[in-house]
């Protein structure tokens, strides 16, 4: 029994598994050829026909997710990026605030230390890159020297908006740690607008804070 190209063509588009069950069933026929009515010959080719279609919705949904897929991985990355320039705007808010607090702590620092622990300040707060033991250069954001009872103390300080005790850990860490062979004795303070939690002050002293300023109380 001959197969036309049409046929063969609606075959080709067949996924091989199916196609390989239909050339079976076009052998049989091919030995059956006689017993074949054109009515059954029909139907078959109407099957071949149905299935072919069914493929190519099939590769046609296939393609849909596809495209679906790449626009919503392409949304995705767009919100990372917006995501990443937020956090990076408001990063660059939280040290502008920040610095704004500890400007406002290096004018009022000379006379609340004064008062309340009798240090004497000598020149002015500034902010400013320091070298530890090793060489290397600290940022530290508020230092100054003191005398008392003939004695020089160096005050080290940093603000953070909401204190927690990490930031504690953190200041002891970084900021103080580094400087205790460079300086004979260290006055450190913190200054906020607020504490995390209710213990956070007094967590601090127990480290070794000398004091935690508010910004109310500039």
């Amino acid at each position: 029994m001959p197969v036309s190209v049409a046929l063969i063509r609606k075959l080709e588009e067949i996924e091989p598994r199916l196609r390989g069950v239909l050339f079976a069933i076009l052998e049989e026929i091919e030995q059956r050829e006689e017993t074949v009515t054109k009515k059954e010959f029909n139907e078959l080719k109407q099957i071949v026909k149905e299935l072919a279609q069914a493929q190519k919705r099939t590769e046609q949904r296939v393609e849909e997710l596809a495209q679906a897929q790449k626009l919503t991985e392409q949304e995705l990355q767009k919100l990372i990026k917006e995501h990443a320039k937020t956090r990076e705007q408001v990063g660059g808010l939280s040290s502008t605030v920040g610095y704004i607090l500890e400007n406002e702590a290096m004018k009022a620092l000379p006379t609340l230390l004064a008062q309340e622990f009798g240090l004497k300040i000598e020149g002015r707060f500034v902010r400013k890159f320091v070298k530890d033991k090793k060489g290397r250069p600290i940022e530290v954001n508020i230092i100054g020297e003191a005398v008392k009872n003939s004695k020089k103390i160096v005050i080290i300080g940093q603000s953070k908006l909401r204190l927690s005790k990490g930031d504690i850990l953190e200041f002891l860490r970084d900021k103080i740690i580094p400087f205790e062979e460079i300086f004979e004795e260290i006055f450190p303070i913190l200054i906020t607008h607020m504490i995390t939690q209710p213990d956070v002050e007094e967590y601090a002293y127990k480290n070794g804070i000398k004091r935690v300023y508010y910004s109310y109380e500039f």
